[in-house]
């Protein structure tokens, strides 16, 4: 099916192929799941599936919220279309309560609740195990402006507070998550990448005791087991509370 789409990247998640036209993209969810860098691999089948179809539906959710996203429309339902983006190298991340390696870099106890949200960012740079930088360290790498960092900093507070509300609804607690950022054609930034259990922390909070019990990929990071049923349930959750019968 690909001779016509040339592929140009492919990630640990994602292939990424041209499309038709200059500015648009296709990108192919794979059912690869990877954890501390890749030393940790496995397929689980339908993962790719699930991941781009709850992405497709947050996508639209924030897109409605007037977030400038990629995202266009499916393709399939492990294909979207998207608007094709320069990725800026950084990965932010943002957390609302205190968890995974925010803990093990701090004196922070596991589950704490942050009185207001931290931004943390990465340099995304697999061989130097994405390094947390600092905004001198990103003006001197001149990765992108102060002005464009503080414009994605204000974009991903807003971005918390609608996908927070919007997981309460559906009874889970967003942790923290990753987003990736692009340059399109015309300069603008978007959101890039896939907002999915991959890259979210999401806690059921359909839980009668205090018991933490997760719904993403740390299902697979620390041998819970469950993968698939924990990603199936985020996207039955959300299309039932999208399209109520």
């Amino acid at each position: 099916m690909h001779n016509k789409y040339k592929l140009i990247y492919e990630g640990k998640a994602k292939k990424v192929f041209n499309y038709g036209d200059v500015d648009k993209v296709r990108i192919e969810f794979k059912d690869d799941a990877t954890a501390f860098n890749a030393l940790k691999k496995e397929k689980f089948e339908g993962k790719g599936k699930l991941n781009c179809l709850i992405s497709a539906r947050i996508f639209e959710i924030l897109i409605k919220n007037n977030i400038p996203t990629h995202f266009i429309e499916l393709a399939n339902e492990n294909t979207m279309i998207a608007k094709k983006i320069k990725v800026i190298p950084l990965e932010i991340v943002l957390r609302n309560t205190a968890y995974g390696s925010l803990c093990k870099q701090t004196t922070i106890k596991p589950g704490t609740f942050l009185s207001k949200p931290l931004i943390d960012i990465y340099l995304k740079n697999d061989e130097l195990n994405d390094p947390l930088l600092t905004k001198d360290r990103i003006e001197l790498m001149n990765i992108l402006s102060s002005d464009d960092l503080d414009y994605i900093i204000n974009l991903t507070l807003k971005i918390n507070v609608i996908l927070k509300s919007f997981f309460k609804n559906i009874q889970l607690q967003l942790v923290d998550f990753k987003l990736e950022f692009g340059y399109d054609f015309r300069n603008n930034i978007l959101l890039g990448d896939e907002i999915s259990p991959d890259n979210c922390r999401l806690w059921d909070l359909n839980q009668k005791n205090d018991t933490i019990v997760s719904l993403d990929k740390d299902r697979f990071r620390n041998d819970l087991g469950g993968l698939i049923e924990a990603y199936s349930e985020i996207h039955k959750r959300i299309n039932d509370f999208l399209e109520p019968s």
